[in-house]
């Protein structure tokens, strides 16, 4: 099998980890050895509720039976759309009221951005340097780390990088600016938190010159912060938000949301001003409303916060410089790259997944399913603990 991945399946990396998956239940990912592997990644901040959670794979069974595709995007009443759009606006602040669903996050992204045009008449986009927000071309275009888009310019015009966190940048936003686009903690960068109200800043800039003010929630959303969405933790609201990843419980999903008012622009002049063949798809829908039932009506939320400091307890170790992030998305951030890279493959060795960020080659991943036990999390540390010391003692010999 691992000869045809990677002879017929297009790769994204020289080196893929190519774990051949048998099945996965709860924290735990399964090869066909049957090797239990304990799950410190959920597919990228993608599983909250763990891996076939019941109340998902029910809400996808239920639906299935029902009915799947039966129009583009938009045009029928389909009942798991209608839901999960309204339970949104049920946790949101107002006037985010209107969701428009999407089949990934950076397609949310895309439709964000031609919203913000579209309401402003303007071109400028504003995002930060560092950031990560897909990988289309508009999304692309807004990715603030050149070494990953040169080969594929010409991108975007009219977008300009401002330094997360940087208070002076702000000056940049003017009357110009469309938009301006930020993760609510930066993802690939290093999970970086906003300081100072930073973000609160930014939404003020924003209004004050008429441009409008997008969060993308992707990663940070749907309780990963102790909060439905992180902007929830820093006084601020966006005026455009963007969520994907953990919304649909493993199923692909993304979605952006605004007001009424904004959102209602895509409906005319142009007419179809964003369209989907398979955005909203029921069964996808389906999943994603049993999840968000699943993550506001439990105490999962309740328990990030107590987890985060469970994590921060246990990885003590001097080859740990700093742990950055808030909730269940933390990262250790290591020495040296190559540090990070043979933690991270001693630990898959040894049952234990991590991943790497984007562009912070020193940081190690850890972003756990929501559901995961203080046991679980216990002997995932003690794993990190010994191989980090093995590493050390590696290091003194040499």
């Amino acid at each position: 099998m691992q000869q045809e991945f990677l002879k017929y399946q297009a790769q994204t990396s020289p080196h893929p980890l190519a774990m051949e998956i048998s099945h996965a239940k709860g924290s735990f990912i399964y090869d066909t050895n049957n090797k239990a592997y304990l799950d410190f990644v959920a597919g990228v901040s993608a599983t909250p509720l763990g891996h076939n959670h019941p109340k998902v794979i029910d809400a996808i069974k239920k639906q299935l039976d029902q009915y799947m595709h039966v129009m583009v995007y938009g045009e029928y009443i389909q009942k798991p759309a209608v839901e999960l759009t309204k339970l949104l606006y049920k946790n949101l602040p107002e006037p985010l009221e209107k969701t428009y669903l999407t089949n990934s996050g950076t397609e949310a992204i895309e439709g964000a951005l031609k919203l913000a045009k579209r309401a402003t008449g303007r071109t400028e986009i504003i995002a930060a340097k560092n950031a990560y927000h897909g990988n289309t071309m508009g999304s692309m275009s807004i990715m603030g780390y050149e070494d990953r888009k040169q080969a594929f310019r010409p991108l975007l015009p009219d977008v300009k990088f401002i330094q997360f966190n940087d208070e002076e940048d702000l000056n940049q936003i003017t009357t110009k600016t469309a938009c301006v686009i930020l993760e609510t903690i930066q993802g690939g960068a290093g999970f970086i938190e906003p300081e100072n109200n930073y973000l609160k800043k930014v939404q003020e800039q924003c209004h004050k010159v008429g441009a409008l003010f997008i969060l993308d929630e992707i990663q940070p959303g749907i309780g990963r912060t102790g909060k439905l969405f992180g902007f929830e933790n820093y006084n601020c609201q966006p005026d455009i938000l963007v969520t994907g990843k953990a919304l649909g419980g493993g199923m692909p999903i993304g979605a952006f949301t605004a007001s009424k008012e904004l959102m209602d622009l895509l409906r005319d002049n142009p007419k179809l001003g964003h369209i989907t063949t398979f955005g909203g798809h029921p069964v996808i829908a389906a999943s994603a409303l049993a999840t968000l039932k699943e993550v506001t009506e439990s105490n999962l939320m309740q328990l990030v916060l107590e987890k985060e400091q469970l994590f921060r307890s246990l990885l003590v170790h001097p080859l740990i410089k700093e742990i950055r992030g808030k909730g269940l998305m933390l990262a250790l951030i290591l020495p040296s790259s190559e540090i990070t890279n043979q933690l991270i493959l001693d630990c898959q060795d040894a049952g234990l997944i991590l991943f790497w960020l984007l562009f912070e080659t020193k940081a190690v991943r850890i972003t756990p399913p929501l559901t995961i036990s203080n046991e679980e999390i216990k002997h995932g540390c003690k794993v990190i603990l010994e191989i980090l010391t093995k590493i050390q003692e590696q290091q003194t010999k040499q």
